[in-house]
């Protein structure tokens, strides 16, 4: 029997009937609970809170991707039990050996697990199946495990290659507690590997339930992005508040020595913006880089017109973040491949052009897609500078 893979909103007309979660907000519940729908021209104006000049401005020119490319470079099987069934999500892009490779996640209807694609030009992909797969019953990644960033080198403009500690590669992972879309508060691991195919996973060291964890971050813990920058190490990471209507910001920890994690006291670092503003419900999945001497975060965006979009915030020391204020992958126009959303980025740069893949998602043409029942079309996408 086909799998009915059904967002928490059930969408009437205008009207979105609400079930508490974060694929809510972004499916459009924030506009049905407030009573309004905006629009994106009333939206962006708003978000402005400092203007952007000088450098800053010559970074935003080098990293804008303006030309999207027209259909999805990863798609979801649509085959029954397979991992990806029902949807691809969260790229992370890499080279290695010569070649490019994508890590992504994989919905099949019972939860997240990870896989990985290959590509010799950025533009065409080759799937090459399942990277890390769920744990035993009784473990912490019976339901989930997401593997959402590997330590690389800091530049954008650089190789694009991982690196090693302790002579293995080291990746990020997150795990939900329950099957099901997101479901339940995920806690933040360590996992290692000598090839790039075996993995290795610590048990969790961030959870939404520490003792140091704030009120920001109560709800639960999403996407994390690694870096090492001067002998220490930086974990930034996205959570939510424990009530509705369950806003997300982004934090920091940091450690010396991945085994001890330090909370940033300054956390969220990257806030949610004033009512109205683009980013007044969600500022999530950091995405981390340098160009020079400075670092950039891009990140997606949740405004209560419902749809969420990809934008950037710089820093000189990783703590102090200035919002650009621009976006930089919008929400396409009906019929196009992410008239719903265009988030979770994972940038990278080869040969001096910029290469925005995020995670796009569409109401799909037809309710059903090879073996699977779809209520959405959710996939890898592309913009290039």
């Amino acid at each position: 029997m086909a799998r009915l893979y059904s967002p928490p909103f059930i969408h009437q007309g205008n009207i979105a009937v609400r079930r508490i979660s974060r694929r809510g907000w972004l499916a459009g519940g924030a506009g049905a609970v407030l009573g309004t729908v905006l629009l994106p021209s009333e939206v962006h104006p708003r978000n402005v809170e400092r203007t952007v000049t000088g450098t800053t401005a010559e970074l935003l020119a080098r990293v804008r991707t303006p030309k999207k490319q027209p259909a999805l470079v990863l798609e979801a099987s649509y085959q029954e039990g397979a991992f990806d069934a029902l949807a691809v999500d969260c790229p992370f892009v890499f080279r290695h050996d010569g070649r490019f490779y994508m890590a992504h996640i994989g919905f099949d209807g019972v939860g997240y697990r990870t896989g990985l694609a290959s590509s010799s030009d950025l533009l065409h992909w080759r799937k090459e199946g399942l990277l890390i797969d769920r744990g035993p019953k009784g473990s912490v990644t019976e339901f989930n495990v997401a593997l959402t960033w590997i330590l690389r080198d800091n530049d954008l403009f650089g190789p694009g290659t991982l690196r090693k500690v302790d002579g293995r590669f080291l990746g990020t992972y997150h795990a939900y507690p329950r099957p099901g879309y997101e479901a339940g508060p995920a806690v933040i691991g360590l996992c290692r590997s000598d090839d790039l195919r075996s993995w290795e996973l610590d048990e969790p060291f961030l959870h939404a339930s520490d003792a140091d964890a704030g009120d920001w971050e109560r709800g639960g813990l999403y996407k994390s992005c690694l870096l090492e920058h001067d002998g220490r190490y930086y974990l930034f990471y996205n959570a939510k508040y424990a009530e509705s209507p369950h806003n997300e910001q982004t934090g920091l920890v940091v450690s010396d020595d991945l085994k001890h994690w330090r909370r940033h006291d300054a956390n969220p670092l990257v806030r949610n913006g004033p009512a109205g503003a683009v980013d007044d419900r969600f500022c999530s999945d950091p995405c981390v880089l340098r160009v020079g001497g400075t670092w950039l975060m891009f990140y997606f965006t949740l405004s209560t017109d419902g749809h969420a979009r990809d934008t950037v915030a710089f820093s000189k020391d990783l703590v102090h973040w200035e919002k650009s204020n621009e976006i930089l992958i919008d929400v396409g126009p009906e019929g196009s491949i992410d008239s719903r959303y265009a988030h979770k980025p994972s940038v990278f740069a080869h040969e001096g052009l910029v290469y925005h893949f995020y995670c796009a998602v569409a109401p799909p043409k037809q309710p059903r897609m090879g073996d699977v029942d779809v209520r959405e079309i959710r996939g890898i996408a592309l913009a290039t500078s």
